[in-house]
Parts: C-alpha cells; sequence; structure tokens
C-alpha cells in the first residue's frame, strides 16, 4: 500500500523541512526549499509540519493511489487532476483508492510541494526524510523519486471535517516578489563603496545553475575589489579568502562576477568572500525563482531583518489559527 509512482517528473524529491544541527559536519540542512509552501501543505491536510511530502520542480509526477487519503499542493502554480478532473492548491482534497494525479504545464513560480496524510513514511536519516542529493542519502534511498517507486505512507486516517480546508486569498504567499533583502555581511569590507552601491542599484538575472544547492545570477557589472596582498592560505583570486564557514542564505561571487545565492544543500565552508546573506524570511521566495527572472537585491540591517522574520512568524501563527478553527 501507498503511492505508486507511475512517472518521475523532472525532478521529484521527498523533502520534509530538513536535518539542521549537522552543519559543522559538512552535512546541509537540506528539506523543503520553499519551507513556508511545505508547511502550509502539512497543515491542511492534517499532519504535523515537519511531515515528508514531495517538492516538485518545473514538472510533475504522475501517481497512482493505492489507499484513500487526503492531499494538497501548495506553491507554485502548476495545475493539476485527479482521474482527468482538474482540482485546486492550496487545499485538502480527498482521494479515493485507485486514483490517479498527473500535473499540467507549470504557469508561475518554480516549486510545489505535495503533502498526503499521514506523510510519506521513509526511513529517518540523521532525524530527517529529506532528500539529500549530493550525499545520496535520505528520502528514496537518496535520489528523486523514479517510475515504478512505491512511496510508503503513515497512517492515513482523517476526518470528513477536514475534507476541503483552505486558505483565503489574502494568505497566500505572493511568489511574484521581485525584491530579494540582504543583510551585508562579514566579507563586505573586501569590495569598494561603490561596487556595493552598484550590486544594490543594478537589475541581476536567475542564470541556469539554479537548484537545491545555490542560485546563480547573472547580467550586472562585475564588482571591484579593495586592493590586498592574499592572506597566507587564500587563492591568488581577490574574491578568495581563507576558507570560512557559510550561512545559509550566504552569497558568494567568485572571481566578483556572478553571484550565488546558497540554498538547502550548499556546502556548509569554502574559499569564497560572501557579500552578505538573503535574510531568513526571503528564502522562500528563491525557490520559486524561474531562470531569467529578474530581480533587485535590497540592503538592510538587522533591525529590519528581524522584523521581517518576525512578521513571517506571526503571518504562519495566523494561518495556523485559521487552519485549525476552519
Amino acid at each position: 500500500m501507498g503511492v505508486k509512482v507511475l512517472n518521475s517528473g523532472l525532478s521529484t524529491t521527498i523533502q520534509d523541512l530538513g536535518r539542521p544541527g549537522y552543519f559543522h559536519l559538512g552535512i546541509p540542512m537540506s528539506g523543503a526549499m520553499d519551507q513556508k509552501a511545505m508547511r502550509i501543505a502539512n497543515l491542511l491536510v492534517g499532519n504535523p509540519e515537519n511531515a515528508a511530502g514531495l517538492e516538485i520542480v518545473f514538472t510533475g509526477p504522475t501517481l497512482r493511489f493505492d489507499e484513500a487519503c487526503l492531499i494538497a499542493i501548495t506553491g507554485a502554480e502548476m495545475p493539476f487532476k485527479l482521474d482527468g478532473v482538474s482540482q485546486s492548491s492550496w487545499q485538502s482534497i480527498q482521494v479515493e483508492k485507485g486514483q490517479t494525479l498527473e500535473f499540467d504545464y507549470l504557469r508561475a513560480g518554480a516549486r510545489c510541494y505535495l503533502s498526503i496524510s499521514g506523510g510519506i513514511n521513509v526511513p529517518l536519516v540523521l532525524g530527517s526524510r529529506s532528500t539529500y542529493l549530493v550525499g545520496s542519502f535520505g528520502g528514496m534511498h537518496g535520489r528523486p523519486i523514479a517510475a515504478g517507486d512505491i512511496l510508503p505512507l503513515g497512517r492515513c486516517d482523517f476526518m470528513a471535517s477536514q475534507v476541503g480546508k483552505n486558505l483565503p486569498t489574502k494568505m497566500l504567499p505572493n511568489i511574484g516578489v521581485r525584491e530579494i533583502r540582504v543583510l551585508l555581511g562579514l566579507y563586505s569590507y573586501r569590495l569598494t563603496e561603490g561596487s556595493i552601491s552598484k550590486f544594490f542599484s543594478e537589475k541581476w538575472v536567475v542564470a541556469s545553475e539554479a537548484d537545491r544547492m545555490g542560485y546563480r545570477f547573472k547580467g550586472g557589472q562585475a564588482l571591484e575589489f579593495v586592493e590586498r596582498k592574499a592572506p597566507f592560505g587564500a587563492g591568488s583570486d581577490p574574491s578568495n579568502i581563507v576558507d570560512s564557514s557559510y550561512a545559509y542564505g550566504s552569497i558568494q561571487v567568485p572571481s566578483g562576477t556572478e553571484p550565488i545565492i546558497l540554498h538547502r544543500d550548499a556546502v556548509s565552508a569554502g574559499g569564497y568572500f560572501t557579500l552578505g546573506a538573503v535574510i531568513s524570511a526571503d528564502m522562500d521566495l528563491i525557490a520559486q525563482l524561474q531562470p531569467n527572472t529578474s530581480i533587485q537585491f535590497v540592503s538592510i540591517d538587522m533591525h529590519q531583518a528581524l522584523l521581517a522574520r518576525a512578521e513571517r512568524v506571526a503571518e504562519m501563527k495566523e494561518i495556523r489559527g485559521y487552519i485549525s478553527n476552519s
């Protein structure tokens, strides 16, 4: 019993909210790139927010359900059907045993999330069911799902009152935001003041290299570095530093040309300077950017970053309350 994968889609992986606590060992957090969408999908079907579901990128899978359950699909706008009948996202939907779920073409965003009542019950690895593709562990044997896989489920018990739970439009995340807020970091001193100003005034475009490890951006002018004598242990390129740790959301700029935002599966340390970091409240937005999308980075201070985080926490509290009481 479970869910039979008939077609895997482009890159569909099992994810939960990740495995924090191992970054010092070189193991990234992994987990859903759009954490808010994953949390909401789970809430809609009555799961704990950390239950494992599917992260679906650009094209969706075709799945056959071998037991009755509830599902919810959130995140990117990717229309879907049950046995050929169109359904709505951001709500809980009852699926009968034997029904088939399939997706149409992506319309907006990049990643959607499928939650199933009971969650996908693959083994825990370091406390998480998330797939870490580079490390080849977690999820479905450390790889994307594939045709022929059977996705095991936890208990699918649900009440009739849970069917049709949804969110009002005003509570839906805005995946169309094109401003990404940044907190300057420890190594921004490597750049001239004029270069930093230029970085925030220009438009940047998402490159084709945009995945779970990081998003590369192009289109802006090369950054200018303050002259220096390279310290012992650093490379000769002006963007090199003595190896240091990277925070989630750090912005590398190798050789000062194309910024890279490090995401859920990124390495934990390296020898490139980091200009700063995207604030935690905006990391979900990165996950929904398609290649060739134009964005602008916005510089903010710590006070503004903390306010943004508090607003995000308050929004999730409101959503939990609404779903629980609806």
